[in-house]
C-alpha cells in the first residue's frame, strides 16, 4: 500500500493496520471512514490529530475535534497527552458540539443577543418556561401538553427554522406557532437558551456574510475532525460545514449502521451523502473488530446484512470465536429477571467485576422487574440513564441559586427557589409577582422593589420578598469575585437551606445532605481540572459545563452492573452483556406494519449495535409472555434471531420453562403463556380438570405437609412437602420450599425465580 506520507516512527503507529495508517495520514482535503463496531476509529482519530500536530506543525488550537459525550472527548485529551505529552490537549479544541458552541457564544455572545452569563435550561426548565406560556396565552395544557408542544418546537429548531420560518398548515400549527413565539420572547428575556438554540445561535453567526464574527468563526480552525458522523443533524452539519471554512479540512468518522438516533433529529443522509457534497473525498473503510469474540462478530453481521440500504462493509475480526451467542427462551419477565440475575451472580462470584457485566432493555419500563430481582438477590447494580444526578430536586434547588447569582434574568430559577426554604411567600404572592413582571416586560427579580411599592400582596409577603431580594444581592456580589465553590457553600449557609434538611433529622433528608456534598464535589473538581488547564474557574463556566452532561458521563465508575437501554449502550462495551426481550412489538418495538420500514431500518441498527457492545459473552432473552404497562402480551421471537447465523448461537431455554406441568402437579388452570390463543388454553384446561384425581386434599405430619387422597382411597403415596421440595403455583411457577408452618390450613415459604419468598396457603400449590 501507497501512502501519501510516511508515518513518523516517534508517533509509534506500527500498531495500527494499513486503512488505519491510510485515515491517520491523510492531511489535506476531505475524509470519510467508515469504521465498523470495534474498529478502533477512537484510536485512528486520536493519531490523526497526532499526526498534525507533529507532522504538519498545525498549531493545536487550529484543530477541532467534536464528539458526542464528555465522557469520549475526555478519553481523547487523555490519550493524546499520552502519545504527546502532558499539556499539548490544553489548547486543543475537543468536545461536544454543545461545549463548543457554549465556547464560541462566550466570545460572541453580543452578536448572538445573549449576555455574557447566559444560562442554558434543560429539559425541566423548557418544560416550566412552556407552562408559563400556556398559561399566559390561556391554552389548555390537557389539549395540548407542554411536552408535545416543545417537541414540535424542537423538530423545528433541528432543521434550522425559527417561528419565522414556520409553515401553518391548519389550527394545530397556528398554535404551536403562538406558543414558539411566547416560548422565544421568553428565553431571551430570560437571558437563557435550550440545547438547540447552542447551535442555532452559532450558526446562524457563521452562515452570515454581513455578521462581525463571519470571518472569525469561518477561518478560525484549518482542521475539523466530527466523531459519530451518522448521528448529525443538518443543523450540526451546516455547523460544521461552516466552520471548516474554505479549506475543507473535514474529516468525518462514523458507521452507517450505527444510526440510531433519527428520532431526535440525526440524519443518516449525511454520511451516505457525504461524498456527493465532497465529491474529492478520500474514502476508507475500518472493518476489522478488536473488540468482539468471532461468534460476536458474525451474530452482529447476520442481523445487519439485511439491512435495506447501507455502505458495504464486512466486519471481521482475527480473535477466537469463543462461545456460542446465547438465546434464552424464558417463560415470562420474572423468570427471565431470575436467569439474568443467576448468571450476573456466578461470573461475579467467579471474579469478574461486576462493572464487566452489564444488561441492556430496549425501553425503561422493562428496568422495573430487573431491579426487584437484583435486590432481592443482593446484585449491585447502577441505573444508566434513569434519574440523573443533577435532576435531583435538592441538587436542582442549588443550581438554581447558583444561576440566579450569575443570570438574575432566569425567571425559572428564582421561582424555583423562592419560597426553598419557606419563607412565607405564596402562590398569591408569586402570582402578582408574575404579573409585574409581565407587566413591565422585565424579570421577576427586577419586579421585586416594584411589586413591594404596591398594595398587590401584605405586609409579611413584602418582607419576606425585600429580604430574599437583599440575600441575593449580597451573594451576586459575592459571585462575581469568588471562587464557585465558596460561593455555593455561602448559599448553602446564608439561605439556611443545609440547616433545613438537618433541621429535618430524617433518612430522605440525610440523603440529600449527601448529594450536596456530592455537588460541592463535582464544583472542587472543576476547579481543579481548570487550575491544571491554567484557567480561572468562573461560576457560570461550571454551571455550562453541568447542563451538557449526558447519561453516559455521569455513569459511575464502581463495581455495580450497568443497565440501561440501548441507546444509552451507544459507544460502550463490557466483556458480557445480556439483551433482554428480543420479541416482536418490542424489540423491534415498531416497524411490523406497512409504511414503517424507516422504523424497522433504525431497530435493525439498534440491535446491530446492541449485540456489538459485547466482548466476550452474549445472552439474548425472550419469553413467551410478558406484563408491560399494565398489559399481558403473548410473544413471538423476535425476527432478528430468525437472522443470525448458523453455527454463532446456541438455543436454550430457564429452568422454569423446561419444568412442564403433570397431570397430578396441575392443580388448576394451566398457565396461559404455554398456548397461542384462548381456545388452546379452554381445551388443556378442560383435559386437566378429567384428569384430577377426585377427594384430594392435603396431609399433615409433624413438620412437613403432603398431599394425598382420601382415608382408605389407595390412588397412591402421599407426597410429603418439606424445607427443599419443589412445588409449583399457577402464576408463580416453580419454587423452592423454604419453610412449612402447620395447623389447620398450612402456610408455605416459598421462594420463586425472580420473586422474593412468598407465604402461601397449601391448597394453592402442587407439586413439581
Amino acid at each position: 500500500m501507497t501512502l501519501s506520507h510516511e508515518p513518523p516512527a516517534d508517533l509509534g503507529l506500527d500498531g495500527l493496520n494499513p486503512p488505519q495508517i491510510e485515515a491517520v495520514v491523510h492531511a489535506h482535503g476531505p475524509l470519510i471512514v467508515f469504521a465498523g463496531a470495534g474498529s478502533g476509529k477512537t484510536r485512528v482519530i486520536t493519531y490523526r490529530i497526532a499526526n498534525l500536530l507533529a507532522t504538519h506543525r498545525v498549531p493545536p488550537y487550529r484543530i477541532l475535534a467534536v464528539t458526542f459525550t464528555n465522557k469520549a472527548a475526555q478519553e481523547m485529551r487523555d490519550r493524546l497527552e499520552t502519545i504527546m505529552g502532558g499539556g499539548i490537549a490544553r489548547d486543543l479544541w475537543v468536545g461536544t458540539f454543545h461545549s463548543m458552541c457554549v465556547r464560541l457564544l462566550r466570545v460572541h455572545h453580543e452578536l448572538a443577543g445573549l449576555g455574557r452569563n447566559f444560562v442554558i435550561y434543560d429539559t425541566a426548565d423548557q418544560k416550566a418556561v412552556m407552562k408559563r406560556v400556556l398559561k399566559e396565552l390561556r391554552i389548555d395544557e390537557k389539549r395540548y401538553p407542554p411536552q408535545k408542544v416543545l417537541a414540535r418546537i424542537g423538530k423545528e429548531k433541528q432543521e434550522a427554522r425559527g417561528p419565522e420560518d414556520f409553515e401553518v398548515n391548519h389550527y394545530f400549527d397556528d398554535v404551536i406557532l403562538r406558543c414558539f413565539k411566547a416560548y422565544e420572547r421568553h428565553l431571551q428575556a430570560a437571558n437563557a437558551v435550550d440545547f438547540s438554540d447552542l447551535l442555532l445561535r452559532v450558526l446562524r453567526l457563521a452562515e452570515d456574510p454581513e455578521c462581525p464574527a463571519y470571518d472569525d468563526l469561518r477561518s478560525r480552525f484549518s482542521h475539523v475532525l466530527v466523531d459519530e458522523f451518522q448521528d448529525v443533524n443538518q443543523v450540526q452539519y451546516r455547523l460544521v460545514r461552516a466552520l471548516a471554512g474554505e479549506g475543507d479540512n473535514i474529516c468525518v468518522v462514523g458507521d452507517d449502521d450505527q444510526c440510531i438516533y433519527q428520532w431526535r433529529g440525526a440524519d443518516i443522509r449525511n454520511i451516505r451523502g457525504f461524498t456527493r457534497d465532497f465529491p474529492n473525498a478520500k474514502l476508507v473503510k475500518l472493518e476489522q473488530n478488536y473488540r468482539s469474540s468471532g461468534n460476536i462478530v458474525s451474530a452482529a453481521l447476520g442481523v445487519i446484512r439485511h439491512s435495506a440500504d447501507r455502505q458495504p462493509k464486512e466486519l471481521w475480526t482475527d480473535n477466537s470465536d469463543g462461545s456460542p451467542v446465547g438465546i434464552v427462551h424464558c417463560s415470562n419477565e420474572r423468570d427471565e429477571a431470575a436467569w439474568v440475575v443467576d448468571q450476573l451472580k456466578r461470573r461475579i462470584a467467579n471474579g469478574i467485576s461486576p462493572r464487566d457485566l452489564a444488561v441492556f432493555y430496549r425501553v425503561h419500563a422493562q428496568s422495573r422487574v430487573l431491579e426487584d430481582v437484583m435486590r432481592h438477590e443482593n446484585v449491585p447494580y447502577q441505573i444508566v440513564g434513569g434519574q440523573k444526578f443533577f435532576d435531583r430536586s435538592e441538587v436542582k434547588d442549588l443550581l438554581s441559586y447558583l444561576r440566579v447569582l450569575v443570570n438574575p434574568q432566569s425567571d425559572v430559577d428564582l421561582f424555583r427557589i423562592i419560597n426553598v426554604p419557606a419563607r412565607k411567600i405564596g402562590k398569591k404572592t408569586i402570582d402578582a409577582l408574575l404579573a409585574m413582571a409581565n407587566e413591565n416586560r422585565c424579570s421577576a427579580q427586577e419586579s421585586i422593589v416594584a411589586l413591594c411599592g404596591t398594595d398587590r400582596v401584605g405586609t409579611a409577603a413584602k418582607r419576606a420578598l425585600r429580604s430574599l431580594d437583599e440575600l441575593l444581592q449580597e451573594l451576586m456580589v459575592m459571585a462575581e469575585t469568588a471562587p464557585p465553590l465558596e460561593v455555593a457553600e455561602a448559599v448553602l449557609e446564608r439561605t439556611g437551606y443545609s440547616a433545613w434538611l438537618e433541621k429535618q433529622d430524617t433518612a430522605e433528608a440525610d440523603a440529600r445532605v449527601d448529594n450536596l456534598r456530592e455537588l460541592l464535589g463535582s464544583i472542587t473538581e472543576f476547579e481543579e481540572e481548570q487550575a491544571d488547564a491554567g484557567e480561572i474557574a468562573t461560576l457560570s463556566d461550571y454551571l455550562a459545563r453541568i447542563s451538557l452532561i449526558s447519561d453516559v458521563d455521569t455513569m459511575q465508575d464502581v463495581a455495580r452492573v450497568p443497565m440501561m437501554t440501548v441507546h444509552a449502550a451507544k459507544g460502550l462495551e463490557f466483556d458480557g452483556v445480556f439483551i433482554t426481550g428480543m420479541e416482536e412489538r418490542l424489540f423491534p418495538l415498531r416497524g411490523g406494519d406497512p409504511g414503517e420500514e424507516d422504523q424497522l431500518e433504525e431497530e435493525r441498527r439498534l440491535a446491530y449495535v446492541a449485540i456489538t457492545r459485547g466482548r466476550k459473552e452474549l445472552f439474548i432473552t425472550h419469553t413467551n409472555m410478558r406484563m408491560i404497562y399494565g398489559q399481558t402480551r403473548y410473544n413471538q421471537p423476535s425476527r432478528f434471531l430468525l437472522e443470525l447465523p448458523h453455527g454463532t448461537h446456541q438455543a436454550m431455554q430457564t429452568e422454569a420453562l423446561s419444568q412442564l406441568p403433570t397431570p397430578r402437579a396441575a392443580w388448576g388452570k394451566p398457565r396461559m403463556d404455554r398456548f397461542q390463543t384462548h381456545g388452546e388454553f379452554e381445551a388443556a384446561a378442560a383435559r386437566q380438570a378429567s384428569l384430577r384425581p377426585q377427594g384430594e386434599r392435603y396431609i399433615e405430619t409433624e413438620g412437613e405437609a403432603g398431599f394425598g387422597g382420601d382415608d382408605g382411597d389407595d390412588m397412591g403415596e402421599t407426597v410429603v412437602i418439606r424445607p427443599g421440595a419443589r412445588v409449583r403455583h399457577p402464576k408463580f411457577g416453580v419454587g423452592v420450599v423454604r419453610a412449612v408452618n402447620m395447623g389447620q390450613d398450612p402456610v408455605i415459604t416459598v421462594k420463586f425465580a425472580g420473586w422474593a419468598p412468598k407465604r402461601i396457603k397449601l391448597s394453592f400449590l402442587s407439586m413439581a
